[in-house]
């Protein structure tokens, strides 16, 4: 999974980086102090793998991992080549959704490039440049079925769907919100079009303000917005982030018991995005290796075995599953078997989140 995070200039979007992936990406108080896209991996934490390192003591632990790309401030006229717009476009097209960081603070030490926060402004601002990027190549791709359609007419319905697309674009739409058939949405999206990556949106307040962020005023308005949209919204502090990221492990339970927080914002990004996109993870558990495997919510047990390797779904015979909170009231998968919890499953099974399972496959 690949997350982009994107935003106007000087926003708080590398130190949100920073403070999720510890990659000491340069911030500044100053617009396009990031030129070229950071790039950070991070491994995504499960209390469920750690309990199967404990009971299996594998050789190898391996959790599932996500890339942020810190990609550059957006400006207007991006999309015709202002600031740096055609690089970040193609930054942004390499992803699978956003984080759109949005500013949700005032602070007249910390220079904001419309001169005044607001966040729907912003918001719009980022929109419309993608809105435009998009145009053109549906434009471009109606030019290109009008002319196969002089061969083949099957062509002209995509014709017609582009063109219908193009409106809605030109209403300031995204084509993420283009009502149409799942047929034409699987035509639409071979055209991987910017404003149909899904969207979380970053409410970036001050520490203050994410400690009472319900009666934060801007960040209302983005969840409005979001709301309206279907997209997810994440009160955080990227300041207050960075700090955290930058504690030793054992002091970071304690700093956020104190903030009266539960869990981190990089714990609740993994969480947004991972419902974002539909994915769930199953896991597998060895002397060798316990790991965590990412697949979209509704996958069946052969295309899960084909995660791991392509002879397993070609080869596919039975998964032999688990549900993770069985093993751990069980103790041991021993214990599970005894009662019964161990389930051999076929082809049709649709895989949950956290199956513990064991692929039999012949080829």
């Amino acid at each position: 999974m690949k997350l982009g995070i994107l935003g106007l200039p000087n926003v708080g979007k590398s130190t949100l980086f920073n403070a999720i992936t510890n990659a000491g990406a340069e911030s500044a108080n100053y617009p396009f102090c990031t030129i070229e896209p950071n790039v950070g991996m991070v491994t995504v934490p499960d209390e469920r793998l750690d309990f199967l390192a404990e009971l299996y003591h594998p050789k190898k632990y391996t959790p599932a991992v996500i890339e942020f790309v810190d990609i550059a401030g957006l400006v207007k006229g991006a999309s015709k080549g202002e600031g740096l717009g055609n690089k970040f476009l193609s930054n942004i097209r390499m992803t699978d959704a956003l984080i759109h960081v949005v500013r949700c603070f005032d602070d007249e030490n910390v220079i904001h490039v419309e001169g005044s926060t607001d966040p729907l402004r912003d918001i719009e601002t980022i929109d419309l440049e993608l809105i435009l990027a998009d145009m053109e190549m549906v434009d471009r791709r109606i030019e290109k079925a009008k002319k196969a359609a002089k061969g083949d007419k099957k062509f002209l319905h995509e014709a017609e769907v582009l063109e219908g697309l193009r409106a809605h674009l030109d209403a300031g739409g995204s084509a993420r919100s283009y009502a149409c058939s799942p047929e034409d949405q699987e035509l639409i999206a071979a055209s991987d079009l910017l404003t149909l990556k899904p969207v979380i949106y970053a409410a970036n307040m001050d520490e203050a303000g994410v400690a009472d962020y319900a009666g934060n005023a801007y960040y209302r308005q983005v969840a409005d917005l979001a709301e309206k949209e279907g997209a997810q919204v994440l009160p955080i502090c990227a300041k207050l982030e960075q700090e955290i990221g930058e504690l030793p492990p054992e002091d970071k339970a304690a700093f956020l018991e104190d903030l009266g927080l539960a869990e981190s914002g990089l714990s609740r990004l993994i969480r947004c995005s991972y419902a974002l996109l539909g994915l769930i993870s199953f896991l597998t558990a060895g002397a060798d290796e316990c790991r965590a495997w990412t697949i979209r919510q509704g996958t069946k047990a052969p295309q899960a075995a084909g995660k791991i390797h392509s002879d397993f779904e070609r080869g596919f015979i039975r998964a032999e599953i688990v549900a993770f909170d069985d093993l751990k009231a069980c103790g041991s998968m021993a214990a599970a078997r005894e009662k019964g919890l161990v389930r051999s499953e076929g082809k049709d099974y649709v895989m949950a989140d956290g199956d513990v399972t064991l692929f039999r496959f012949n080829v």
